[in-house]
């Protein structure tokens, strides 16, 4: 359990370093990364789409 809360604290120190040193490299990542999900949900529903209308 310790464990956990120190990779969680370590997450927030190191968000909070790259976002006052970088705030526009950090929303271009995050905006990257929020297109890449997006790409990848719509993906799989059209998969499941696929899969349900062959049944």
């Amino acid at each position: 359990m310790d464990a956990k809360k120190l990779l969680l604290a370590l997450g927030v120190v190191f968000l909070g370093f790259w976002m006052f040193n970088d705030p526009n490299g950090l929303a271009e990542t995050a905006g990257t990364s929020a297109d890449a999900a997006w790409g990848m949900a719509t993906q799989l529903f059209q998969a499941l789409i696929r899969f349900f209308g062959a049944l």
